[in-house]
């Protein structure tokens, strides 16, 4: 960019994150060194779209906030401004509205922090005129440009207590208990949490499931002496030559409502084991709470290298983690393709080696 930046804006889009408010502190704390002002949108693209909805951010606005779930700023996975609902079955392209929007502010740089629907949002924009820098930010830890986002560790963290809770009452009545986690169509939160809370059977969205396989793990670890058994399943899990549960087919735009992934396993399995099964979905609980020391430190890391690319005028990118890296990539790259679990892969193969079936 030719033109020095002066005023930045920022919005967390989507879903919110454990993590989202360290990235926020860290960028206007950054910004602000820097020489930068900084504006936020509430509620994600609809504060870009409603007039009256942008604010100032200064060091008051983020104090306190490192620990704190949620966003501060509010986060909204509905307003598309390229596919604005505007009635009960209308739906206009509003896009130009945010652009005049943004430049009635003086805004040089718009930060989005978000997933692949918000990456992919603040990408069309650059056409536009209005430059665009993202932070990634997904519980579900699928966008494929990053080894890791925030506020997936947390959801594992969660996840994880979840496994341990139910272990004592799986055990103290024999049965088997079935545990719905998020994570869409990416397994990554059903694998790292099923491993690490010691489940006897994981379910991802990456390999399809033979429910036969998995009563005959249960009906072995009964003949065994172990009379309960804990079920993990990512909501997008499916059987062989299955559909994904769910909920809804989602508003126009969006993608279907996930749901019933769970349910589905615990019927399949009523008769073909000697328990009683139960199903327990996690759900929004993986979002909230208080991020985890390394969602704090990530979030801060990305928030300052957003704020630096700001200063230099680099759009077009988004911050990764390459390793132990935080550099910049292009945000196209960020939406290229998803980051699945590797069915062939290490961390499949540790479940595998260890006694965990996976249906296949």
């Amino acid at each position: 960019m030719s033109q020095p930046i002066r005023r930045i804006c920022v919005l967390t889009g989507g879903g919110d994150a454990p993590g989202l408010n360290p990235v926020l502190r860290a960028l206007v704390k950054t910004a602000l060194e820097l020489d930068l002002e900084v504006f936020g949108a509430e509620d994600g693209f609809q504060g870009l779209i409603e007039p009256g909805r942008m604010i100032r951010l200064d060091r008051k606005s983020v104090r306190g906030i490192l620990p704190k779930g949620g966003s501060i700023l509010g986060c909204s996975n509905k307003a598309n401004p390229f596919h604005y609902q505007t009635g009960p079955d209308t739906y206009e392209d509003v896009s130009a509205q945010v652009v005049h929007r943004l430049r009635d502010h003086d805004i040089d740089i718009l930060v989005v922090v978000g997933g692949d629907g918000t990456m992919s949002m603040g990408s069309r924009f650059e056409p536009l005129g209005i430059p665009v820098i993202g932070v990634p930010k997904t519980i579900d830890n699928d966008l494929g440009a990053t080894d890791w986002t925030f506020g997936f560790d947390t959801a594992v963290g969660t996840a994880t207590w979840a496994i341990d809770a139910l272990h004592s009452t799986a055990e103290a009545h024999d049965r088997v208990l079935v545990l719905e986690v998020m994570g869409r169509y990416a397994g990554w939160i059903a694998l790292h949490a099923g491993i690490a809370g010691g489940a006897d059977v994981i379910l991802i969205p990456e390999i399809e499931y033979d429910i036969e396989r998995i009563a005959k793990k249960i009906r072995q670890r009964s003949e065994r002496g172990a009379n309960f058994s804990i079920v993990v399943v990512g909501e997008g899990a499916k059987p062989i030559k299955g559909d994904t549960a769910t909920l809804s087919a989602g508003m126009p735009g969006h993608l279907p409502r996930l749901g019933g992934a769970g349910a589905r396993v615990a019927a399949e399995l009523e008769g073909r084991v000697p328990h009683d099964v139960r199903v327990t979905v996690l759900g929004h609980i993986q979002r909230g709470g208080s991020p985890s020391n390394f969602d704090r430190v990530l979030g801060t890391r990305f928030g300052v290298k957003a704020a630096q690319l700001c200063r230099a005028g680099q759009s077009g990118t988004m911050v990764a983690l390459r390793g132990t890296e935080v550099v910049a990539v292009s945000l196209e790259s960020a939406i290229d393709e998803p980051k699945l679990v590797d069915p062939e892969g290490e961390l499949v193969s540790v479940a595998r080696s260890v006694g965990i079936e996976l249906g296949a």
